[in-house]
This record gives structure tokens, C-alpha cells and sequence, in this order.
């Protein structure tokens, strides 16, 4: 009894692998198309960049992706810092949680600007900025690249600059 039950085990599962190839040509799964209503998709050509009209071209961008900075809710934006530009020393009512997407980002906390102190965060890096607290960030003139940095928080943001008088970016 016991040397046919490995017998017939053996036998069961070499006809279901015989059959498995045959199962599996009768009807090839087709997958649904995506829907653009449910999944949107925006390829970087797609993305578009605008400069802030009181700042110079090449200096920081940023395109909105979800949400507004302006609205209520969430958002999330892409930011881009050209070398050698960066921002006053500035806060906002919430929080902002910040990943840099590519190149390095120069930040520092602080009202009193200090670009000698910045310190480097390359791309891959979390950023939090913590609400109602001073900092300013950008590129330094001698990067290779813009870092891009996407953001998200809560939004109306609120901005405070420290220094009132314009402009509000530094070249750096």
C-alpha cells in the first residue's frame, strides 16, 4: 500500500505539468487598456515649467502637478533650481515635505542668509520643512545640473519672507 501511494502521486502531478503548456496556449489573457480617466499619465515632455514673473530665467521654475499652492488641500509641485540661484530666507504656514528628484539641492534653516552654510542634499534625499520655521535652498553657482525637487503639503501655503525688500531669489 504504501509504494503505491507515492506511485500514484508522481503519476497525478506528471499529467497535470503535461497538461499545463495545453492549458495555458487555449486562451492567451488579454489585459484591459488604461483608462486615462483612472490612471493619469504625464510624461516629462509633457510637464510644463513656468519661471515666477519677479525672478530671472534659469533661476527656479515649478510645475504644478496636483493640487495648487494657492487652493485648499493637497498639492504636490515640481521645483527647479538653477546654479547659482537661490531663495530669501522664507517660511510657510505648513508644512512641506520635500524629495529632490535629481541634481543637488542646497538647504539651510535660518532668517539670516548664509550660503557658505548650506548643506548638500543629492537626489534621493528627504527634506521636511517644518512650519512657521525660517530656511532658504537652491543651487550653487558651481552645479553641474538644476535640482529638481518635488513637494507636497497642505495648501493655502502662505509665504513670509524675512527680508520684505525684493528681490526674493539671491544669486548665489
Amino acid at each position: 500500500m504504501t509504494e503505491t501511494l507515492p506511485f500514484r502521486r508522481d503519476l497525478l502531478i506528471t499529467s497535470l505539468c503535461a497538461a499545463l503548456p495545453l492549458a495555458l496556449a487555449a486562451g492567451e489573457a488579454e489585459a484591459s487598456k488604461i483608462d486615462p480617466a483612472q490612471t493619469i499619465v504625464r510624461l516629462p515632455d509633457q510637464i510644463a515649467w513656468k519661471s515666477p514673473p519677479d525672478f530671472p530665467e534659469h533661476s527656479v521654475e515649478s510645475a504644478p502637478l496636483f493640487g495648487s499652492t494657492e487652493g485648499d488641500g493637497l498639492y504636490l509641485t515640481l521645483v527647479r533650481w538653477w546654479p547659482g540661484y537661490m531663495s530669501a530666507p522664507h517660511a510657510y504656514v505648513t508644512d512641506r515635505l520635500c524629495v529632490v528628484v535629481s541634481g543637488t539641492w542646497w538647504v539651510n534653516s535660518g532668517a539670516d542668509f548664509d550660503p557658505g552654510n548650506t548643506i548638500p542634499a543629492p537626489a534621493g534625499t528627504f527634506v521636511r520643512r517644518v512650519a512657521h520655521t525660517p530656511h532658504y535652498d537652491g543651487v550653487k553657482k558651481d552645479g553641474k545640473e538644476p535640482a529638481i525637487i518635488a513637494i507636497c503639503g497642505m495648501a493655502p501655503v502662505h509665504v513670509k519672507w524675512f527680508d520684505p525688500k525684493p528681490p526674493r531669489w539671491r544669486r548665489v
